[in-house]
């Protein structure tokens, strides 16, 4: 999985890029979903929460580990055709992207943790996850409309990251070819 394409991108560092990416979009979704839910349909609330948990504790790992990557293996040359300052607005929101997908799930286990409710985490549904912190209302009620504001903070940007990856794919150059192997 680490052959590299004639691109700079090793296989490794793109199929983690398109999975933390699923994982971020499945993950928003349904945090969307499981809120509206109402209480009368508990069982699917509680569901959707531990597949949210789950798809959230996933990202880290799997961010550091193409960080790894990335510190090993680097990246490709930057494309010449792309202004100077198109090259460092994105190399600065790659920063905040990669600070959001640690930081989002990180806060969303912090809620979960201090939540008032003391629901037991679980990864994959099975195998529980312990709470680092005690159930603490007030903590919750400051960390989870962080985890909310940080969440959307990063969809949007990942949103802007997809438009200007498909803007320049647009203009024929390599960015989104890139990152599909191409």
């Amino acid at each position: 999985m680490s052959a590299s394409s004639s691109d700079g991108w090793t296989r490794a560092q793109r199929w983690l890029h398109w999975i933390v990416a699923a994982l971020v979009v499945a993950a928003f979704a349904i945090g969307l979903v499981m809120v509206a839910l109402p209480l009368t349909r508990l069982l699917e609330k509680i569901i959707a929460y531990q597949v949210h948990k789950t798809l959230g504790l996933l990202v880290p790992p799997l961010v550091l580990w193409r960080l790894w990557l990335r510190a090993r293996r680097g990246r490709p040359a930057e494309d010449p055709a792309i202004a100077p300052w198109q090259h460092r607005l994105a190399a600065a929101g790659h920063i905040v992207l990669y600070l959001l997908l640690i930081a989002v799930p990180v806060l969303g286990y912090l809620s979960a943790s201090t939540a008032p409710g003391e629901i037991e985490t679980t990864l994959f549904l099975l195998i529980p996850v312990p709470h680092l912190l005690p159930a603490d209302e007030a903590l919750y009620k400051t960390i989870r409309p962080v985890h909310e504001v940080a969440a959307w903070s990063l969809v949007l940007l990942a949103a802007g990251h997809a438009a200007a990856a498909l803007h320049h794919h647009l203009k024929g150059r390599r960015v989104l070819r890139a990152m599909l192997g191409r």
